[in-house]
């Protein structure tokens, strides 16, 4: 499409470039799959549990029965993998890639706020949108975690439900680019996701790569003013699992997205 004439007026051509990205409306069924898909990603991405690893043969059915599109062959080639690996193995890959990298945490917030005091607003912001919606967090895991996140789009639909994953694209490409540098299977559970958001912008790209570069804002005060968002590890470094490998945002004793326990977590 050839470039706007500039003798019309900006608002007008903001309004012109916005209706020409705006998605068709989907059909129920196309919804209805939409919504199925982002489920499946929601699942992928929690912790393999004994319920989850037993459940593999029929996540690989569903997922094999999605219509062919990019995101259906991402899953297709994840469930793959995620079959064939040994329990223990999924286990030790999931905290080895999530739990003990920054840079693939699963907390979005973070990514936009890092250790400043919006991130407190932006964790309640989103618990509130949640309860605007009727839908009340269980299980313990932070409104910003990305299962949860992509749970509440599944369930409220690609407007208003999707619109959390719409505003943290920028940390959704990052974690997708730190998965894809470390080889995990799992760049391809966010590559589906990914495929599914508008297309990212040159603005877009140019902050992954300061975020690569610069890591989230940091200030001096913590979470602590907003209670249950702020948590301390076993060692007395902020996060559960205190300091953290090569490559990273920051130092050990720097805050990390904290990471509340799994009450479905088998012992190991």
């Amino acid at each position: 499409m050839s470039p706007l004439p500039t003798t019309i007026p900006a608002l007008v051509r903001t309004r012109v470039r916005a209706a020409v990205r705006r998605p068709a409306r989907l059909t129920p069924e196309e919804t209805a799959s939409r919504a199925l898909t982002l489920r499946l990603v929601s699942l992928l991405l929690q912790y393999p549990d004994a319920e989850l690893v037993s459940a593999r043969d029929e996540l690989s059915t569903v997922v094999a029965a999605l219509p062919d599109t990019p995101a259906a062959g991402h899953l297709a080639r994840f469930t793959d993998w995620f079959a064939a690996q040994d329990a223990e193995a999924l286990e030790r890959h999931y905290v080895e890639t999530f739990d003990l990298r920054r840079r693939s945490g699963l907390h979005l917030t973070y990514y936009l706020h890092g250790d400043t005091r919006r991130r407190g607003m932006a964790l309640l912001t989103l618990n509130q949108r949640y309860r605007a919606a009727g839908w009340v967090i269980d299980g313990g895991e932070l409104p910003d975690h990305l299962p949860v996140v992509l749970e509440f789009a599944a369930l409220a639909g690609p407007g208003s439900g999707e619109a959390p994953l719409r505003q943290h694209r920028r940390g959704l490409e990052l974690i997708h680019a730190a998965l894809t540098d470390a080889g995990s299977p799992y760049r391809h559970v966010l590559a589906a996701l990914i495929g599914l958001l508008p297309p990212a912008t040159e603005a877009d790209r140019e902050a992954v790569a300061r975020l690569v570069a610069e890591g989230p804002p940091e200030e001096e005060v913590g979470l602590d003013p907003y209670g249950a968002y702020g948590a301390y590890g076993p060692d007395g470094a902020h996060g559960p699992y205190g300091s953290y490998g090569d490559g990273e945002f920051a130092p050990p004793g720097t805050f990390v997205p904290p990471t509340p326990a799994r009450p479905t977590e088998g012992p190991r």
